[in-house]
């Protein structure tokens, strides 16, 4: 199918070929009808990629911090692939349409195949010839709708939000500052709920427009002409609310908004404009300041949007969905009119020319509909156990018929950021190594990995993936949740299987995977703790030797606070933040102590942020990790020390590491030198010996009752933080 697409380094548009989405439970597959083009926020975007990188740097400060704290923690080479990783990729377009159900996913009852919807959202209405969509996003077309006018109504609940937030009452005087797309829905509909409305812009057209649309007088901000009609509508006092519309870098429009609000007014933010309130202005009327969070309650929440939990209609009243079906309902009875906001319908084909003609001005627009080819669709009217590992008399081949293969071709299935960031760019020059195919749910970023790594297939198909018979190895680099039922779909189709951490959220989880492994035979598994293969600290292991007694080994991981948005705060679905992270430290410490731990005594600070893990092993060793996130950014990452027989090694963060030794007053023996330029934690060594395991048909780097243990470890702290009481590993080594 076609998509249409940005590349944010170089600002490129482009229609590009892209796999067709998946049509996973919870939502529906649509065909587009039409897409709306939001001429003020997609331009923004648009105008924003075509920008010097320090213009950008300067647009979005937010995440320039981001990419500073990511330097402190990663170092700059890791930064630097993950930025520019990021930067080089194409991003969709879009964010309103109305289209065909094509396909129901699992749990939809409410359309059927061939109805209409429209669809709402940045991630799943984009400008694309299908796209899939979550229950609470999309909503059924009324009956004689025009297609062209459902469209509309991603933006039309925008504006249906602001104006909730102003709370306007029968006989209120309001003024719209900025009269773009915005800004004439709240116009129309202030103008249905009875206010008598006050429209600024400085372009007249628009002014003509929103006058004709309900406004009771319009103008210039800059003239005397606004200030005048809100005098003569209000009796001096001043207009009940502001709604601010309007974009770019002006502070005029919250000056204006001061100036001509009663005392006790609301001013709310819609748009994004300059918001530098004047102090005195605002304190001496006692203003209101609100804002309007897009499209209305469940926007950024992602147990609403993706997982289709619905807030109680007793509780809140007007949510995404429901703002979204009544803007439709007003539409279908007249109340809104969206037809004279239209400027120019383009054919989907046209998009990039379209947008060009937009971003250069030849195109002067309120509102730009792209419309699709294909159907036409107007309307006619605590004790845990470690399980065990076990396969079957007839395991999988794995001999030279397997073994001699060359290039040893791969999959991916998930290319997200670490898989783009510290596991792709190892692979993609490696000798001797293809990259089959990748496989993700949403279309582009399987477009994305294919054009950056050079993978021969993108695809949305997992079950072609698994059946096809010439890929040798399955990453599975997705969500956590979604780690355990891969795996073991992946080793029951008999393919050697690499899985980032952790190999499961619960025991039943794990359970299942050991279950495919004794069923198919298949125990070519590697889980993605990748730290044991650091060469600083083989290495400093190499150097510390044998021990005679036990050992005790501190490790300190400052994780540091999860930014809002994070999807390791979806606990629900994704696990424990330490579920999900902690599996490296355990294995690590594990590795060093040459043992499986045999149980976990885990206590933490009030919410579980901060964390006291202790290990204990069968020689009596035990190892301490605190995993904080209070600690302060600047501080490194990981610092470990290990103790036993007189001696002790050090690692700070992958970038020194050092060894003391008794004699000659505990003096150091050896000190590596800094590593200049990046923090090695293993990746690329941790792949190397994976490729050769599934190469020659060798033994897999880490054993699997190694992996299963470190698992049962990871997953036994959080029945040890219940219980309070240490958990005994039953069946460990």
């Amino acid at each position: 199918m076609k998509q249409v697409v940005q590349n944010y380094k170089s600002g490129e548009l482009a229609v590009l070929d892209v796999p067709v989405p998946g049509c996973k439970p919870g939502g529906v597959l649509v065909r587009s009808a039409y897409s709306l083009i939001s001429t003020g926020t997609e331009l923004m975007k648009v105008s924003e990629a075509g920008m010097s990188m320090v213009g950008k740097a300067r647009s979005r400060p937010d995440q320039v911090a981001k990419v500073m704290q990511s330097v402190a923690t990663n170092g700059v080479p890791a930064t630097y692939r993950k930025v520019m990783g990021k930067l080089d990729s194409y991003t969709p377009l879009g964010y309103s349409l109305c289209g065909v159900v094509e396909q129901v996913g699992a749990g939809i009852d409410d359309v059927k195949v061939g109805d209409l919807v429209a669809c709402a959202g940045n991630e799943h209405a984009l400008h694309a010839e299908l796209n899939w969509v979550p229950k609470n996003l999309y909503t059924p077309v009324p009956d004689g709708l025009a297609p062209r006018h459902a469209a509309f109504g991603t933006v039309g609940s925008i504006a249906l939000q602001g104006v909730r937030r102003g709370e306007p009452q029968l006989g209120d005087v309001a003024l719209v500052i900025g009269l773009g797309l915005i800004g004439q829905l709240v116009v129309q509909l202030l103008a249905a709920s009875g206010v008598r409305v006050v429209g600024a812009d400085p372009d007249p057209v628009r002014c003509e427009l929103a006058a004709r649309l309900g406004a009771a007088a319009c103008g210039d901000p800059a003239s005397a002409a606004v200030e005048s009609a809100v005098a003569g509508l209000t009796d001096g006092h001043g207009v009940d609310q502001v709604y601010l519309a309007a974009g770019g870098g002006s502070n005029q429009p919250v000056e204006l908004a001061a100036q001509l609000s009663r005392d006790r007014g609301r001013v709310v933010d819609i748009g994004k404009c300059r918001l530098d309130l004047p102090w005195n202005a605002y304190y001496e009327k006692e203003l209101d300041v609100r804002f309007s969070r897009s499209y209305g309650p469940g926007r950024y929440d992602p147990e609403y949007e993706l997982d289709g939990r619905d807030y109680p209609i007793g509780y809140v009243r007007w949510t995404e969905r429901r703002n979204l079906a009544c803007f439709l309902d007003l539409l279908a009875r007249g109340s809104v009119d969206v037809e004279p906001l239209v400027s120019h319908t383009a054919d989907f084909d046209a998009a990039v020319e379209t947008y060009q003609r937009l971003k250069d001005g030849d195109l002067k627009a309120v509102a730009v509909l792209f419309r699709y080819p294909g159907r036409t669709v107007e309307a006619e009217a605590p004790a845990v156990a470690v399980p065990p590992v076990a396969v079957s008399a007839e395991s999988v081949q794995r001999g030279p018929a397997r073994a001699a293969r060359t290039p040893v071709r791969l999959a991916f299935v998930g290319a997200g950021n670490y898989a783009t960031s510290m596991l792709l760019p190892h692979l993609a020059q490696r000798e001797g190594v293809r990259l089959s195919t990748v496989v993700t749910t949403t279309a582009l970023s399987a477009a994305n990995a294919q054009r950056k790594f050079g993978f021969a297939e993108a695809t949305t198909d997992l079950d072609a993936v698994l059946g096809d018979k010439s890929i040798d190895a399955v990453f599975v680099v997705t969500r956590h949740s979604s780690h355990a039922e891969l795996t073991r779909k992946a080793l029951l189709a008999g393919k050697t299987v690499f899985v980032e951490k952790p190999l499961a959220l619960t025991e039943d989880e794990l359970a299942g995977v050991l279950a495919a492994v004794e069923e198919s035979g298949n125990d070519r598994l590697q889980v993605g703790f990748n730290r044991r293969f650091a060469p600083l600290l083989r290495e400093a292991r190499q150097r510390f030797g044998a021990r005679s007694g036990p050992a005790n080994l501190r490790y300190l991981v400052n994780a540091g606070r999860l930014q809002h948005g994070s999807w390791y705060l979806r606990q629900g679905t994704e696990g424990s933040r330490f579920v999900g992270e902690g599996g490296h430290f355990i294995d690590t410490a594990s590795w060093l102590i040459e043992a499986d731990p045999v149980s976990v005594y885990a206590v933490a600070t009030p919410g579980n942020e901060d964390l006291q893990v202790v290990l204990r092993y069968p020689d009596g060793s035990t190892a301490t990790i605190s995993y904080v996130t209070s600690g302060p950014a600047g501080f490194p990452k990981e610092t470990l020390d290990l103790v036993a027989d007189g001696r002790a090694l050090r690692l700070d963060d992958f970038v020194r590491a050092s060894l003391f030794a008794d004699g000659g007053a505990g003096r150091k023996r050896w000190v590596s030198s800094r590593l200049p330029k990046a923090r090695d934690k293993g990746q690329n060594a941790e792949l190397a010996a994976f490729i050769k395991a599934v190469r020659t048909g060798g033994p897999m780097p880490v054993p699997l009752q190694s992996l299963v243990a470190t698992t049962s470890a990871t997953l036994a702290v959080q029945a040890g933080l219940a219980g309070g009481a240490p958990v005994t590993l039953a069946g460990a080594r």
